[in-house]
């Protein structure tokens, strides 16, 4: 009886949104009043004129895809330097003006070379490096959503050091010591916008799908290649500071991949009928699903199923509302 209860509450959710369809289908969504995201586009310093050519390749990609998706995108590392600060100091009080944003969500993409002396992972900038320890320190007053990119080679001590609660961080490498240079970056900006990378087809990509490609991508180009495959990339949104590679996101227990699987850049019709604020609750439930999953074998049947029907009626509420249909 629960699993027919569960349809019905299904079937008249569905219903709701079928009385929107036509509208949804006739409307172009409203266009956004701000920008849908801010985009802090970062190019390390390249130490040769061929890297610094696929660098710029990568960062253009990104950009082309948040300009399309409506994002406000913010590029450093090219033109002359300002001062001995190098792009540290820009990148730092691009950080510090980011912060006043409390809610708009923040990709910060670190394109280039990475290193690791055995103790600090560093990103090389134009001028002085970057530390793990020195970037977290900068994000601290940031309260608003952010996603964290590195792709560059020997990122992977990055996770530990900028791991929190609500936070994405992805990098190219899972530890220190893969310090080859790194094509994952190639990959993934080129799968950030790409339809074929849309996994579950729903019009958009999200970074966990992203993730998934570049990474299946990448290992494919060394097995073509016949070589020892030297950089593994890692993905951490639980906030507990160890990543996950894209095979381990896949097992049972596995909770990393949530919040990046809500990370869009170019946005879908049905995704911009949403305010940011509808859009921030219904990631809020859908996030709260995933919990109720993992607690079930300590809940009875009634109590899972009466939690999970009122989880599900108040995402389908939120699309009703928008005229949205999903």
């Amino acid at each position: 009886m629960r699993g027919l209860s569960l349809c019905a509450v299904l079937a008249v959710s569905l219903s709701a949104f079928c009385v929107n369809i036509s509208a949804a289908a006739d409307d172009q969504p409203p266009p956004p009043d701000a920008p849908t995201a801010d985009i802090l586009l970062v190019i390390g310093a390249a130490g040769t004129p061929e890297y610094g050519e696929q660098f710029r390749a990568w960062a253009n990609r990104w950009q082309q895809a948040s300009e399309t998706g409506g994002a406000h995108v913010t590029v450093l590392g090219t033109g002359e330097l300002a001062d001995t600060a190098g792009d540290k100091g820009a990148l730092l009080q691009s950080l510090t003006t980011a912060a006043q944003e409390p809610s708009r969500p923040l990709w910060l993409v670190l394109i280039g070379h990475g290193t690791f002396d055995g103790r600090t992972a560093k990103f090389n900038l134009r001028g002085p490096d970057i530390a793990a320890d020195e970037l977290q320190s900068a994000l601290a007053s940031i309260v608003r959503p952010i996603a964290v990119v590195l792709s560059a080679s020997g990122s992977g001590p990055f996770v530990p050091s900028l791991s929190a609660e609500g936070r994405v961080i992805v990098t190219a490498t899972d530890g220190g010591g893969e310090i080859n240079f790194s094509r994952f970056g190639d990959y993934l900006s080129r799968a950030i916008a790409d339809a074929s990378a849309d996994l579950d087809k729903d019009e958009q990509v999200s970074l966990l799908e992203a993730f998934r490609v570049a990474t299946t991508r990448t290992d494919e180009f060394y097995k073509a290649e016949g070589r020892i495959v030297t950089e593994h990339a890692l993905l951490d949104d639980n906030g507990d500071g160890d990543g996950a590679r894209a095979g381990e996101l896949e097992q049972p227990g596995a909770t990393d991949g949530r919040r990046a699987g809500q990370w869009r850049l170019v946005l879908s019709e049905t995704e911009l009928r949403l305010t940011p604020d509808a859009r921030a609750e219904r990631d809020r439930l859908e996030l709260a699903l995933f919990e109720l999953r993992d607690r079930k074998s300590q809940l009875d049947e009634d109590r899972y199923f009466a939690q999970l029907e009122a989880l599900l009626i108040q995402i389908a509420e939120i699309y009703e509302q928008a005229g949205a249909l999903p």
